[in-house]
């Protein structure tokens, strides 16, 4: 099983967390975006929430990305909720 869910993220914020606003999933993360270094922390901020591992299937150098991973959408959302 492979769910996808799109998502904004919002580099160099002044501190890393993930919230839901109205209905979306809007990654906040200290780093910038230059050298993947945003979308690492992104990976690593959802995968430390969600306890399963995570990849940006498109918006690569964008704010608004797709990523996919291994469970229902709605566990994930209820586990960024739950430790967001």
């Amino acid at each position: 099983m492979e769910n996808r869910l799109k998502i904004k993220v919002i580099p160099k914020a002044s501190r890393s967390r993930v919230l839901i606003k109205d209905g979306r999933v809007v990654v906040y993360v200290t780093a910038p975006p230059e050298k993947g270094k945003a979308n690492r922390e992104v990976l690593k901020l959802l995968k430390k929430l969600t306890d399963v591992g995570v990849e940006i299937v498109s918006g690569e150098k964008s704010r608004e990305k797709i990523i996919k991973f291994p469970i229902e959408k709605d566990e994930f959302i209820r586990r960024i909720e739950g430790n967001g």
